[in-house]
């Protein structure tokens, strides 16, 4: 369904983020794209949606295919009628607006009333909380709650196809359950997810296939089994020893020091 092919990504005209990624979705999987901070996961998927352009960033080399089409120098815009939706990190909802007025912008481009509601109401089946928090502002949301409405605000565009960035972030442990529960049921009624992700050990239990980022490029990749049974990521993304013990903090910091990819 998606395929970035020695994708290179640059800011400002100067500053090379990606330096040839590559890799491929399967229509109705769950890819997750895993590192640690500053690898180029975001950037990654911001080249995909278009969204590096407001940012001062440009694709500079290799070419994205959505469906068979290139999209890397579409608008954002497009890129979303064609059904590859972008949730961004950091929960950005429309403050001053209610949970439902939210929902409502992320169906403006139906301009058939009845079928906006008819969507509305389907995220409102699948996350009923949000039912509940019709009417409250969305600042006052929870941060569980607000990661529920950007979800929903992506579904009301009727995507075949998600990118979603960190979803779990500063969210606590039941609340990351609860959020993973509703990407599992999406991924049931056919959507293909593209996850970025630090909390390893989640993204790995939903999905398929996983590919490793450091630097700007792919260092590893394989199917989630795979991955969650290499040394390297069970030692240093897993924090456990071959044994499966939890290794301590300053054991994992040595770790990193002698990634064997970074060699």
């Amino acid at each position: 369904m998606l395929e970035l092919n020695n994708v290179e990504a640059i800011y400002s005209e100067v500053i090379l983020v990606l330096k040839g990624i590559s890799l491929h979705v399967p229509e109705g999987g769950c890819v997750a794209l895993l590192g640690s901070n500053g690898a180029g996961k975001s950037t990654t998927l911001k080249c995909i949606s278009g969204l590096i352009r407001p940012e001062d960033g440009a694709v500079t080399g290799g070419n994205i295919t959505f469906l068979g089409k290139r999209i890397d120098a579409l608008p954002a815009e497009a890129v979303v009628r064609r059904g590859l939706v972008h949730v961004m990190e950091g929960r950005k909802v429309l403050e001053h607006m209610t949970t439902q007025q939210n929902l409502m912008v992320g169906g403006h481009m139906h301009r058939d009333a009845a079928r906006r509601r008819q969507n509305l109401e389907r995220v409102y089946a699948l996350m009923p909380p949000l039912a509940n928090l019709r009417q409250r502002t969305a600042g006052y949301l929870s941060g569980g709650e607000q990661q529920m409405l950007v979800i929903g605000r992506a579904l009301m565009a009727e995507p075949t196809m998600m990118l979603i960035d960190e979803p779990s972030l500063g969210l606590a442990p039941m609340l990351v359950e609860e959020i993973y529960a509703i990407l599992a049921e999406l991924r049931a009624h056919g959507l293909t997810l593209l996850l970025v992700e630090q909390n390893t050990r989640a993204a790995l239990e939903i999905a398929d296939h996983g590919y490793v980022m450091e630097n700007g490029r792919i260092v590893m990749e394989g199917s989630a089994a795979q991955l969650k049974s290499n040394e390297d990521i069970r030692e240093f993304y897993l924090g456990l020893d071959q044994s499966g013990e939890r290794k301590s903090y300053r054991d994992i910091k040595h770790y990193k020091r002698r990634k064997r990819w970074l060699g």
